[in-house]
């Protein structure tokens, strides 16, 4: 996988296609969070993602921890990609790869102050039983671990991209604005925005869809 466009947080039908339309490569469905608040039902998500055909594929964005759930729930919605943002031990990455090889297995790398070394040794544990790893950036306010609409040392991501034998996705505060230099900064493979493309209405705003589509391929054009 390499120079993809990821866009999270999908809440209807007509975002959806919206997205497909300005030629995103994966839109990303966080579902089951934490806080309870999803931003779309199960049912319209397993919907939506039926619909999508290649390039474009629906990512089940998950904080589930347990190999069995996340590998039932990935059946149920019919994805065969999923992004790990709970702290899953490595077991448990381990036995979710031996149930479902088929599944493309994206694990979080979760950006804070001081967690750099913590980080690398994570990627040095888990790479072989992952397929790509996600940067994204700890909000120590909420204790969010994603959608903070922050961003992080970019420089960290950089090691981290430097460090893996896998491709890393980068994520957190990401923008039409600031994408193409994080492109140049951490050299990733793949970039995704959630809150960075939304109006004032919580919706994703076109335009601002296609100037993230096109900076991200600009910049991955350069480095190729």
């Amino acid at each position: 996988m390499k120079n993809l466009v990821q866009v999270a947080g999908v809440i209807d039908a007509a975002e959806a296609a919206m997205l497909v339309e300005e030629k995103t490569d994966w839109l990303g469905f966080p579902l089951r969070l934490p806080s309870g608040k999803d931003d779309i039902s199960e049912a319209a998500a397993t919907e939506i993602i039926s619909g999508l055909r290649p390039p474009h594929a629906g990512v089940l964005i998950s904080y589930l921890t347990k190999a069995d759930e996340v590998a039932a729930f990935c059946s149920e919605l019919g994805v065969t990609a999923v992004q790990l943002h709970g702290d899953v031990e490595t077991a448990e990455l381990r036995a979710l790869k031996a149930a479902r090889p088929d599944l493309y297995v994206l694990k979080s790398l979760v950006v804070k102050e001081d967690n750099a070394d913590e980080l690398l040794k994570l990627v040095d544990e888990v790479a072989d039983c992952v397929d790509m790893f996600i940067t994204d950036t700890f909000n120590p306010a909420t204790g969010a671990k994603g959608a903070t609409g922050l961003t992080h040392d970019w420089s960290v991501s950089a090691e981290l991209v430097r460090r893996s034998p896998k491709p890393l996705m980068m994520a957190g505060g990401l923008n039409p604005d600031n994408v193409a230099e994080a492109i140049r900064q951490v050299r990733p493979a793949a970039v995704d925005a959630h809150t960075g493309l939304e109006g004032a209405d919580g919706r994703k705003d076109r335009a601002k869809v296609r100037r993230f589509v096109s900076e991200s391929r600009r910049a991955f054009a350069e480095l190729d």
